[in-house]
């Protein structure tokens, strides 16, 4: 503890501790957001790090940090970031870097809307959808979260009692509401809403879907356990996504956030959020170069 509150006395490892409660950052994005130099932000993460108030993931390149304070160190930390003047501009440009990059995925679905099928979308396969299908077969209220035009929406629109599409994109929105009306999906809805806070009640639905669309969210923890308090108690979630890549290229090409999870990280999150009986497995690997691979997740809320 007295390690804990001598890092917390210096007004920039304050603001970093305050700016990763709210956001998974890399050292780059903590430049532009603190106009400090990466030397100065590295060394600061380094002692954070050392006395376990911050952890890091790797993704392709780049580590992302986030919070792991104790409660009691980010109650102190919260109440003396209050005596920082800085700390005001910090949350102003945090806001606007969260919002660059949901503006960012947002552009890059909405010119993609109605195109799904006939463009290539990383570690979406036939096999992968398969795979997923026969794990839900037979369920009631489905959210699918992140759903796009809402392709596997539709599938399992034709079993389930109803189908939540939510999506960030409104053409996408648009688009699936569409297509759902001409296929006679009476069942099937869509809502205009982010992975990270879903328009949906708590405990109600009995399955959430997230097809190749953590990748894409923000602060993908966040995204999982937004999940959890949707289902039901005794609901599942299922989560296809890429497993952990090096193509840096995926990020302008395919406005992803993540370049994948392993599957370690990924079960870690789903047992962080409340979620048991979890099951990982790798059920696909493109014979194309750069081999994106599909990852599979399924686990319970405890009922």
């Amino acid at each position: 503890m007295l390690k804990s509150l001598k890092l917390l006395a210096d007004p920039t490892r304050l603001r970093i501790l305050h700016l990763l409660e709210s956001e998974a950052l890399s050292v780059a994005d903590l430049q532009e957001l603190l106009g400090m130099g990466q030397s100065r932000i590295s060394t600061a993460l380094s002692q954070l790090k050392a006395e376990g108030l911050v952890r890091d993931e790797r993704s392709g390149k780049n580590n992302i940090y986030c919070s792991s304070m104790p409660r009691e160190v980010a109650r102190l930390a919260a109440s003396a970031a209050t005596e920082v003047a800085e700390i005001g501009a910090d949350e102003t440009a945090l806001r606007h870097l969260v919002r660059k990059r949901r503006d960012r995925a947002r552009i890059y679905f909405d010119e993609l809307a109605g195109r799904f099928g006939r463009d290539y979308v990383p570690g979406r396969s036939w096999r992968g959808l398969a795979e997923a299908l026969l794990k839900v077969m037979g369920r009631g209220v489905v959210a699918d979260l992140g759903a796009g035009e809402g392709t596997l929406s539709q599938l399992l629109a034709q079993r389930a009692e109803r189908v939540i599409a939510i999506d960030l994109s409104p053409k996408m929105v648009e688009f699936g509401t569409s297509l759902a009306r001409e296929n006679g999906l009476d069942n099937l809805e869509y809502r205009l809403g982010d992975l990270e806070a879903p328009p949906l009640d708590n405990d109600s639905v009995d399955l959430a879907v997230l097809s190749q669309a953590l990748h894409h969210a923000a602060n993908p923890r966040r995204a999982v356990a937004a999940a959890f308090a949707a289902l039901k108690p005794g609901g599942r979630v299922v989560v296809l996504d890429l497993l952990q890549h090096h193509f840096e290229q995926a990020r302008e090409l395919y406005a992803d956030t993540w370049l994948g999870f392993g599957e370690g990280e990924l079960a870690s999150m789903l047992e962080d959020a409340g979620f048991n009986s979890i099951e990982t497995a790798v059920v696909d690997r493109e014979p194309e170069p750069p081999h994106f691979q599909t990852l599979l997740a399924v686990a319970d809320k405890p009922a």
